[in-house]
């Protein structure tokens, strides 16, 4: 019941989904950034989009995915980095409403040094694809290889 009632209050300012294509959405120019759970596909996928990201990492690599993101590369904002679990399984650490706020206004900034290195990040991770570029040349060996194993 207090589900539906939060679906109908919220209908006309937002959408609640099960699953959505990420790529599609990070791709669209109407995005401004990304909060994220911080695992590595994400990462890399914001990154590529220009997408600035708000981290809110819950476990395992992802805490350390975020971690140079937000401090080393300034790509990003933080929301929360120190999501801890107790041994019962429980959460340590609840995030306030405040804090979750603060972290997706930042995120929203529009001109700063936030936006100008992730576009710079940006450009560097598609040069890896184009002809020439490390990825695309990684690939080329790698099938080459596999080929020659044949």
């Amino acid at each position: 019941m207090i589900q539906i009632y939060f679906l109908d209050r919220t209908a006309q300012i937002g959408k609640i989904v099960g699953w959505a294509p990420q790529v599609e959405i990070l791709a669209h120019k109407a995005v401004g950034g990304f909060v994220s759970h911080c695992g590595w596909n994400s990462v890399l996928e914001s990154v590529y989009y220009g997408g600035p990201i708000a981290t809110w990492p819950p476990f395992a690599e992802q805490q350390i995915n975020a971690f140079p993101l937000v401090v080393e590369l300034g790509l990003g904002v933080e929301i929360a980095m120190d999501y801890r679990k107790d041994l019962q399984g429980g959460s340590k650490n609840i995030l306030s409403a405040e804090k979750i706020v603060k972290g997706i206004k930042n995120l929203m900034v529009e001109e700063g040094e936030m936006r100008k290195n992730m576009k710079g990040m940006s450009e560097k991770s598609r040069s890896t694809l184009i002809e020439g570029g490390c990825s695309y040349s990684s690939l080329g060996r790698l099938i080459d290889d596999a080929i020659s194993m044949v």
